[in-house]
């Protein structure tokens, strides 16, 4: 290794050194090289130097993510709405190991030093968690407004092909094996207000309420008057045209509105659907705090979001930190839990969803991939790989047990140990 000439090794060459046990897809580079079988269903086209240089200067996925987002990286064998038969390869049999100090010189060397020079990274990412931290306060009114603008308000429309007609961007949960995508996320909707036991007449208030879904749910079925709140404009006016439609304006409103300035209280439930993700664990006492003060003596909360599959904090990835999620914040149930309880609520059920998410981002995807060429006419291909990418990536996360979902729900215990909650549940 240590002979090599600056400039003159094969790409192909330098990955095959690298691996520990062989290519298992076939990767082919601008520089006529290649590595891997040649008869494999899955192959990977380094197209430029450009491309190259992404690899070589961002560690880990990043890396390998803007080359597949700029199209320097090609990935032929999948559809790019879905690369989910790609990324499982991948992770299951594509196994680096660590060249030693010199080795790692030579090989920068021999495919050239200029190539360390970082690219411009592509339009679609956000600025890397440090500068996000120099300029502006984490979590704060102003700049959780910005990040929820750079995931959620790509386009309502994009949303609506990827999504399905639930405008739906939480996990569904599937009654059956076989239910469709809609059936699932409608299932989901009446398990929250069946757990949350909404009557006719009471007040419902959503956090994080997407384009509605919840709010027009409990409105239209249970006769519940519901307010939601969301960080997104696009997805206030999207849900407030809705009501109108349905013809549920007297008993629904979504509001472009940060849930710290909810000043109505005394609602018999709350639901939070898919923002504890976004608040920053360090915050959850004081959401949850605020959660309690908002709700009437017996009133429930139902927590539903994304965790981890144990309690250590730890930082999401490059790609979603700085593609999907910007700040964004997993950890276990058990401390989602501990927070419910040290801010006056009593924990009354706990449920995992895990697979239910696989399945849904499996149905994501493949929406994804039948609306593939009215999506990038509407975002640009570079947006609908980021998508692609994500949502496949996330089901595998899911199916390994890396993230989970949970319910929690809990009641605000009157001061004479009045739950209102019933010997057995009723869901």
């Amino acid at each position: 290794m240590t002979t090599i000439q600056k400039g003159s090794l094969l790409i192909g060459d330098a990955v095959a050194s690298l691996l520990r046990d062989g290519m298992p897809v076939r990767f082919t580079a601008y520089d006529g090289s290649s590595a891997g079988p040649a008869d494999a269903e899955i192959e990977l086209e380094l197209l430029n130097q450009r491309g190259l240089s992404f690899l070589l200067t961002a560690p880990g996925d990043l890396g390998m993510a803007r080359a597949y987002v700029s199209g320097d990286l090609q990935v032929h064998g999948v559809h790019p709405g879905d690369p989910y038969d790609a990324l499982r390869l991948l992770q299951n049999h594509l196994r680096f190991r660590r060249p030693s100090a010199g080795e790692a010189v030579a090989l920068l060397r021999g495919l050239g030093l200029s190539n360390l020079r970082p690219p411009a990274p592509p339009p679609q990412e956000h600025l890397p968690r440090w500068r996000r931290v120099v300029e502006g306060v984490r979590h704060s009114l102003v700049r959780d407004a910005e990040v929820i603008h750079h995931h959620y308000d790509v386009s309502n429309r994009f949303y609506e092909m990827v999504l399905g007609p639930s405008m739906t961007y939480t996990c569904a949960v599937f009654p059956t094996e076989d239910a469709t995508l809609e059936e699932a996320q409608a299932h989901k909707y009446d398990l929250i207000a069946r757990k949350l036991d909404l009557k006719a007449g009471q007040r419902l208030l959503d956090l994080g309420c997407g384009w509605g879904g919840m709010v027009r749910h409990a409105a239209r079925e249970y006769g519940v008057k519901a307010l939601g709140v969301t960080l997104s404009r696009e997805q206030a006016s999207w849900a407030q045209q809705r009501i109108k439609e349905e013809g549920l304006d007297h008993l629904a409103e979504v509001r472009y509105l940060d849930y710290r300035l909810v000043e109505e209280g005394e609602f018999d439930a709350i639901s939070s659907i898919g923002l504890t993700e976004h608040i920053g664990v360090k915050n959850y006492p004081a959401y949850f705090g605020f959660i309690h003060d908002k709700l009437r003596p017996q009133g429930r909360l139902l927590n539903h979001c994304i965790t981890r599959y144990d309690n250590v904090p730890r930082n999401t990835g490059a790609f979603i930190d700085r593609y999907v999620f910007p700040d964004g914040e997993l950890i276990g149930s058990g401390r989602i839990i501990t927070d419910v309880q040290n801010a006056g609520l009593e924990v009354q059920h706990e449920e995992n969803f895990r697979v239910h998410y696989a399945k849904t981002l499996a149905g994501w995807c493949r929406n994804l991939q039948e609306n593939w060429d009215e999506c990038v006419a509407e975002v640009g291909e570079g947006t609908a790989r980021v998508w692609g990418l994500y949502m496949a990536g996330s089901r595998l996360a899911f199916e390994r047990n890396e993230i989970q979902l949970h319910h929690v729900l809990a009641t605000k215990t009157d001061e004479h140990g009045d739950s209102g909650y019933p010997l057995r549940h009723t869901f």
